[in-house]
Formats: structure tokens, C-alpha cells, sequence
């Protein structure tokens, strides 16, 4: 089975951390960019973490509501690779959808979890071609249709 990551005092103030907007958790490359995030929950299996992040949805989710998450899950799934945590090759979104309202004002939730692969390599990947872009030249306008992006390069 799993259970949730904090059972000691040195994980509670670790994951308090990790999930802070301002901390997180986080990785720096040879040449000092850095790459950070804020995770919701860690469980254990054993010797291994892996990640749950909480989701909320104003609507029924479709079907591949779970896929827009994916970069996240793997950037989460590398950070803690990086930081030396050995971690299993998925994660778990819990996605809370609001059922009803009840007269107090109280919203009664329906949850779904969804399990999905992880792969740090596609983070690493995401990472050092951020690191790319943002150190190369603006991109020349492209042809074709005006995207939203168009106004942004100098002719």
C-alpha cells in the first residue's frame, strides 16, 4: 500500500516546504537557471515517492482533461529525482468537481483520481529547451495566419 509522506518531523517541515508558492522544490543546472515548483501531496510505496496533485474543476471532466497536466506531473516526478528522492514512474491527479450546494452554502464534492506515467526525461527536456528559447534570438515572424504571439517580434 501507500501512505502519505510526513510521518516524521524532517519530512512534515520538508514537504511544508515543497509546497510552498516561494520555496517549492527545485533543481539548478550547471549554469545556474533553475527550475522550481510547489507540490500539493507526496505519497510513499515503499522506498519511493510519488506525487498527487489536487485538482479542482468547475465542470464534469473529459476525457482528456488528465493530459493537460502531464508536464507538470513530469517536472514534479524530476524535482524529486534531482533532489535525491527515488520515485515511482507515475503520479496521481485527484480532481475535485463540485456536485451540489447545500442551503448552508457548503459544496459537496464528487473526486476522481486519475493515474498517469510520469517521465522526468520529457521534464528535462521541457527545461533545457525553455532555457533555449529564452537565450536565443526572438523567433523571425512566421507565415501564414496572425497568431497571438505575432505582435510581440519587430518586423
Amino acid at each position: 500500500g501507500m501512505k502519505l509522506f510526513g510521518e516524521n518531523e524532517a519530512q512534515k517541515k520538508l514537504l511544508e516546504a515543497w509546497r510552498d508558492n516561494k520555496r517549492g522544490i527545485s533543481f539548478k543546472d550547471k549554469d545556474g537557471n533553475i527550475l522550481m515548483g510547489a507540490i500539493d501531496n507526496v505519497l510513499v510505496k515503499g522506498n519511493k515517492l510519488v506525487v498527487l496533485d489536487y485538482k479542482t474543476r468547475g465542470y464534469v471532466l473529459k476525457e482528456d482533461t488528465h493530459e493537460h497536466y502531464r508536464d507538470q506531473l513530469d517536472v514534479y516526478n524530476f524535482l524529486l529525482k534531482e533532489n535525491g528522492f527515488e520515485t515511482e514512474n507515475y503520479g496521481f491527479l485527484l480532481f475535485y468537481v463540485p456536485e451540489k450546494i447545500l442551503e448552508t452554502g457548503e459544496f459537496v464534492f464528487k473526486t476522481q483520481l486519475v493515474k498517469m506515467d510520469a517521465n522526468p526525461g520529457n521534464a528535462k527536456k521541457l527545461f533545457d529547451d525553455a532555457i533555449k528559447l529564452l537565450k536565443g534570438k526572438c523567433p523571425s515572424r512566421h507565415s501564414g495566419e496572425v497568431c497571438e504571439w505575432c505582435h510581440l517580434v519587430e518586423d
